[in-house]
């Protein structure tokens, strides 16, 4: 059994291209894929800032409202202070108009603190939707660049396909059955090129007689990875 070595190294140069253009063809979609997953992130990320952002606003016109309601009792308060029939009564009124008001202070400071809140996170809705425009942009860019990309790797695959059914045509009777069972099993990973007495697969040596066989031009299977082996373009087999 026996085949050139130039016939291997063409069989495993088309096999690595080949793998590297599949490999291509199915990285493609998962761009697409992971870009539209960060687009949905943001755009889950925008929603819940706008959630945010509208419960921030109500809770704020709730407590505006309760500062209202607030400051009347104290108008309320000091028209009946006016009216007080007794020093008593006077007093008793000033105290809560007091307490009524220092209550009002600090809510007014909570409304403030919450305003101030409200606008930093309109600022955060609005960074938001930029980094989401952004994205959305470049999903749009990846997905034309992976669809232009897809005609060219479809052909260029179909061209090392038909490259290799017409090198697989050179292969003699005897060899093709090792040859199919162990690309079916190892891919392009299936022949290595032997670097000075070593496999390139697995970098175990070959033994003496192998290497002896090989410059016979005779076919070798690895005995530590089980690869084909063939020797490099300046080392040619003995005639």
């Amino acid at each position: 059994m026996s085949v050139t070595a130039a016939a291997l190294r063409e069989l495993h140069r088309i096999h690595r291209q080949l793998r590297d253009l599949r490999g291509r063809l199915e990285a493609g979609p998962k761009q697409v894929k992971h870009r539209e997953a960060v687009v949905q992130r943001i755009a889950g990320e925008l929603e819940q800032a706008k959630a945010d952002h509208k419960a921030a606003r109500i809770h704020a016109d709730q407590k505006q409202l309760q500062l209202r309601s607030a400051e009347q009792k104290i108008r309320d308060l000091k028209l009946k202070l006016n009216a007080a029939s007794s020093n008593r009564e006077y007093q008793a009124l000033r105290d809560q108009i007091a307490a009524d008001e220092m209550a009002s202070s600090v809510l007014e400071d909570e409304i403030l603190e919450l305003l101030e809140k409200i606008e930093a996170m309109a600022r955060g809705i609005k960074e938001i939707e930029e980094k989401l425009a952004k994205s959305q942009e470049e999903l749009a860019n990846c997905r034309m660049q992976v669809a232009d990309q897809e005609a060219l790797l479809r052909a260029d695959i179909d061209r090392l396909e038909a490259e290799l059914a017409q090198a697989e045509t050179q292969i003699p009777v005897d060899f093709r059955e090792l040859y199919e069972r162990v690309v079916r099993s190892k891919g392009d990973e299936g022949m290595a090129q032997v670097e000075g007495e070593t496999c390139s697969g697995c970098y175990q040596r070959v033994t003496p007689n192998k290497m002896n066989q090989l410059l016979l031009g005779q076919v070798i299977v690895c005995g530590g990875c089980g690869r084909i082996l063939y020797l490099p373009e300046d080392r040619s087999p003995r005639a």
